[in-house]
């Protein structure tokens, strides 16, 4: 039972890592592609390398959600609740991505966790919540927002007397560096979230003592982003890349650039699990707002926002839901 329990809960994560890839594929794309630096398929490809090569760079961000968010349950219990964590996040992944709304797929996974360990009893560690999670969450779209402008600001003083065709042209091909850049801080960030889970379940099953990253979980669980990566998510991607702002190459390099270095900062210096998701959408924000505060559509920005903020809750819901389900099944069958 609890080797196909194991069994189970590391193949639904391995999905939450595949939908987490669709889903958040736009983030590392959108804007070469909306500013046509790079071909759809070309992206994707290239996202897809650079997401593998990033899940390999650091195991920060994996330790804090594997022994940061919640106590470490036990037995057949602790099993349910992680199982009943990743049905909460992928349901909150599929019905955002079907409606185009790039909200976060770290943050569906959090509040899964959380609303699992509360169903089932299980402590959670909410100082680690709100000091990695939800502190951060407010912090890095503000931060996002301000140097998206900044950088933005200083591309243009930098280039004010370089002919803008040119510059254009020379800005899509570096939007080839910023967009492999942003890919490989979503390949650091989110496949070592779904590292740690896998961890968890290890270490609750009895198959593993410590808090180590066995190779072969960081392999799968980068190739399942990168797969998940390549699928594409289209619909999101034309949100990103169109419907806040048109972006041209020079916007598009400053938010890539930007993002790609919050991204980065979190990781490394307070191995933080951020959203990829908040980071790049406030970048281009605020890279928009340099052009004209009203040409940035804040009427799709409001509705984006107010998906961040419901992520968590409705995720914890569903996942409490699930757990409770799943409870009462293990409890029929032992």
């Amino acid at each position: 039972m609890d080797t196909a329990a194991l069994v189970v809960v590391v193949g639904v994560a391995f999905f939450f890592t595949y939908t987490n890839g669709f889903h958040d594929s736009a983030n590392a794309i959108a804007t070469s592609v909306s500013t046509r630096a790079l071909t759809p398929r070309a992206a994707l490809a290239m996202a897809a390398v650079m997401n593998l090569a990033g899940a390999f760079l650091g195991t920060g961000v994996a330790h804090t959600v594997s022994k940061g968010i919640i106590e470490t349950p036990a037995g057949s219990q602790g099993m349910t609740i992680l199982f009943a964590s990743l049905v909460g996040a992928i349901t909150w992944n599929l019905a955002t991505w079907y409606f185009g709304l790039p909200s976060s797929s770290s943050h569906a996974l959090f509040g899964g966790m959380v609303g699992a360990a509360l169903a089932g009893g299980t402590d959670v560690i909410w100082s680690g919540v709100v000091g990695k999670i939800i502190i951060p969450m407010f912090l890095s779209p503000v931060v996002g927002l301000v140097c998206g402008y900044l950088m933005m600001l200083l591309i243009l003083w930098l280039f004010r007397r370089v002919n803008p065709h040119k510059a254009k042209r020379g800005f899509r091909i570096a939007q080839t560096g910023s967009a492999a850049a942003m890919a490989l801080g979503h390949g650091l960030q989110d496949a070592q979230k779904t590292m740690g889970v896998v961890v968890l379940a290890l270490t609750i099953s009895g198959a593993q003592h410590g808090n180590g990253i066995p190779v072969w979980v960081k392999i799968s669980c980068a190739l399942m982003l990168s797969l998940g990566t390549y699928a594409g998510g289209w619909r999101i991607m034309r949100t990103l890349g169109r419907k806040i702002i048109e972006l041209d190459p020079p916007q598009g390099f400053a938010a890539e650039t930007t993002a790609a270095g919050i991204l980065y900062t979190t990781a490394y210096v307070f191995m933080a699990p951020i959203s990829t998701t908040h980071v790049i959408t406030s970048a281009i924000m605020g890279v928009g707002a340099t052009k004209r505060v009203r040409a940035v559509r804040w009427g799709v920005a409001q509705n984006i926002v107010m998906g961040w903020f419901i992520t968590m809750p409705a995720a914890a819901v569903v996942a409490a839901l699930v757990y409770w389900i799943a409870h009462g099944f293990v409890l029929a069958v032992t």
